[in-house]
């Protein structure tokens, strides 16, 4: 790690400069671009008022823009008013929301993430199967609700960690499959993983991994940097499962790190005795939000900006048949 620099060098000179290493990828996954253009598209389509089930990803910035635009964010479909369309948000949805969207007549898309559908599809062929489910993932979390929420009660069992493997007493061990929240820490997730092969050797896995590749190639992204940094700033918003993961694996490997939503949060004292600092910003997160975060560090230290690459990502998701935008 760099030696500490001093903002104000007693012999009056210019102050050091900061090094400001810039993770890539960082941001917007191809999931969150794609459920952010369904709403946009949308309200095109539709005019407004769209409804959103739930936040359309989890950033209070992308919300607040399309609430200018139009969008109405609820928690529960029993908020929605008759006769408008209504989105469902990337984490995706228990079975039971759509069924009652139909029950009612309303018009709804679902932004779902491609790769989390691809896990609800694995938990209805293992189920199919006749294996109970071990799903990895964190209590709470709307995509873990929406997982569950793909098969009979009962259907699945929920583990966060080592010790919960260690606490399972399945009706038949040798009848098990198991599968990820698609958000995890990608090591966290490996020790899980582990564990469960361990004390039951005969259960399956899915065929490729669940951790989506923008949060496995925003992890290595900072893995990469955060040894040559002083401190890490992670832009994303409390409740992003992504973003607190890059914030953990930052201080797993001995970088303090903090989580900010917009520059404001920036602290001048972070920034005061180090000689470099990282950033980068979980996948719910604009680009617009990095350049402002890097300016807010730019108004309190001169900064030195150095975009590390390790990985280039190119997916691009399909809309919803129905929902392309018109020609030009």
């Amino acid at each position: 790690m760099n030696a500490p620099l001093s903002i104000d060098p007693a012999d009056g000179g210019e102050p050091a400069l900061l090094k400001v290493l810039i993770a890539a990828p960082r941001g917007f996954c191809a999931g969150v671009d794609r459920a952010i253009r369904i709403v946009e598209l949308a309200l095109e389509r539709y005019g407004a008022p769209v409804y959103v089930r739930h936040e359309i990803v989890h950033n209070r910035y992308v919300v607040e823009s399309l609430k200018a635009k139009g969008a109405i964010f609820v928690e529960s479909l029993d908020q929605v008013p008759d006769g408008v369309p209504v989105v469902f948000s990337a984490h995706g949805v228990p079975k039971a929301v759509p069924a009652k969207a139909e029950a009612r007549g309303l018009d709804y898309i679902d932004a779902t993430c491609p790769l989390v559908s691809k896990v609800h599809r694995q938990a209805e062929r293992a189920n199919e199967s006749g294996r109970h489910i071990i799903f990895i993932g964190h209590a709470g979390h709307p995509e873990v609700i929406g997982t569950l929420g793909q098969l009979p009660e009962g259907a699945m069992t929920l583990v966060e960690s080592v010790d919960d493997v260690a606490r399972l007493a399945p009706a038949d061990p040798d009848r098990l499959s198991f599968l990820t929240q698609t958000t995890l820490s990608v090591d966290d997730t490996r020790d899980v993983v582990t564990a469960l092969r361990h004390r039951f050797p005969a259960i399956a896995g899915p065929r490729g991994e669940d951790i989506c590749y923008a949060t496995s190639n925003r992890q290595e992204a900072v893995k990469a940097i955060a040894g040559r940094c002083d401190r890490m700033i992670v832009i994303g918003a409390p409740n992003s499962s992504n973003s607190l993961r890059l914030v953990e694996v930052a201080e797993r490997l001995g970088t303090p790190a903090h989580l900010v939503q917009r520059g404001s949060d920036v602290a001048p004292e972070w920034l005061a005795e180090i000689g470099t600092l990282g950033i980068t910003a979980g996948a719910s997160a604009p680009e617009t939000l990095v350049r402002e975060v890097i300016d807010a560090v730019a108004a309190h230290r001169m900064i030195d900006e150095d975009v590390v690459v390790t990985a280039e990502e190119n997916m691009v998701f399909k809309l919803p048949r129905g929902l392309e935008p018109a020609a030009a």
